[in-house]
């Protein structure tokens, strides 16, 4: 499989000089670090929209000289990349999207303000409300107005159409990958799964994107016609679910497959936890709106109650046949680490399977520590 996934292994490295070409033709770049930012607008505006980088321990001694030692390490280590100037995503970025999602994240936009334009979306605290809906509906304009005003264009009806559509594309392309592994044994690794859904965010072209995961899909497909397969039928299949993961900070997927189990999905951001959401592309209401429905429905543990997590993970065991499920908190993160006792009754009760609740930071010094339960968890399964 590694041949396979090669290619992915290099986009964010390689598009380094694709963003510094198109920079230099007069093309804006609009950057995003969290799932509730809509990149169709950014898109429908006529700029290349880039996941930032959050992941890695690096930058992180650069950003506690500003920030908390003991804050979330995804905000310490995207601070650290902004000010040291070591994200060439952040470099090339003329403008930033960021997003209430947490009272560090908000207060560490306020420092990097002082770097680059950011713009913040207030989020609503519930799903449920009408009052949820008209808040995120006119963050959705507010947001529009400021990129237009700051890369002087005018979104069209038609333009934001076709962005719709280009990023359902790539959601449906990546639930194609992700869908893999319903089948028993996995068809990708754990690693090689994050690998390409991580690394494809930095891709400048959209529609290159769509292509190659598709065609990644279909040749695991042919594969797996000839037998091929990860792992057994009996290899344990975990789900790993909590904070958001990325290259850098992969080490408890690693861990697991080391140990002999299987992560065979990831329900946190930038895994399944939006694949299903889709903008209605028939439906002839206002854009804004239909993306304000689509994104405000993200089952984030900002929102309280946070239902439609409970409801995503009971069907992702169900049709992923998991054996077992890890919930990962990063330090700090008060929402996901209180919410962990929800899920861990759902799992043990609805479904009684083991369940493990990791709390940890990007750095390296608790591997063995972390490596001890894992194997814990797997011999349970």
């Amino acid at each position: 499989m590694d041949s396979l996934v090669e290619k992915f292994s290099s986009i964010r490295e390689n598009n380094m000089l694709v963003l510094k070409e198109a920079k230099e033709k007069g093309t804006k770049v609009v950057g995003f670090y969290c799932t509730y930012g809509p990149q169709e607008l950014a898109l429908a505006a006529g700029a290349i929209a880039v996941g930032l980088c959050g992941t890695r321990e690096d930058p992180i001694p650069a950003a506690e000289n500003d920030l908390p030692r003991n804050l979330c390490p995804l905000i310490k280590s995207s601070y650290g990349f902004a000010v040291t100037d070591t994200c060439p995503y952040f470099h090339f970025s003329d403008f930033i999207v960021g997003e209430t999602t947490c009272d560090g994240k908000k207060k560490m936009f306020e420092l990097m303000k002082k770097l680059k334009p950011v713009h913040v979306m207030n989020l609503p605290q519930n799903q449920s409300e009408p009052s949820s809906l008209a808040l995120m509906y006119e963050e959705m304009k507010r947001l529009k107005k400021a990129l237009e005003e700051a890369l002087q264009v005018t979104i069209t009806d038609e333009a934001l159409g076709e962005a719709i559509h280009l990023v359902n594309e790539e959601r449906k392309a990546l639930k194609r990958l992700f869908d893999l592994n319903q089948h028993k044994p996995a068809l990708i690794s754990g690693l090689d799964l994050l690998t390409v859904s991580w690394q494809i965010g930095f891709h400048a072209n959209r529609y290159e994107r769509v292509k190659l995961i598709n065609d990644l899909v279909d040749q695991i497909e042919a594969r797996a016609k000839e037998g091929y397969a990860v792992g057994t039928e009996k290899t344990p299949r975990i789900l790993l679910t909590g904070t958001p993961v990325g290259l850098g900070c992969e080490k408890v997927i690693r861990l697991v497959e080391e140990c002999g189990g299987q992560v065979v999905t990831m329900e946190n951001c930038g895994g399944y936890k939006t694949l299903d959401l889709m903008v209605d592309e028939d439906d002839l209401r206002d854009k804004l709106l239909l993306l304000a429905e689509r994104y405000l429905k993200i089952p984030c543990s900002v929102m309280t109650p946070n239902t439609g997590r409970l409801e995503l993970l009971s069907k992702m065991i169900k049709d992923f046949q998991i054996d077992g499920v890890i919930d990962l908190t990063w330090q700090a993160c008060h929402t996901y680490n209180i919410e962990s006792k929800t899920i861990g009754e759902l799992v043990k009760d609805k479904f009684g399977l083991p369940f493990l609740h990791l709390e940890s930071d990007y750095s390296q010094s608790d591997i063995e520590t972390l490596r001890v339960r894992i194997e814990a968890l797997l011999e349970m399964i």
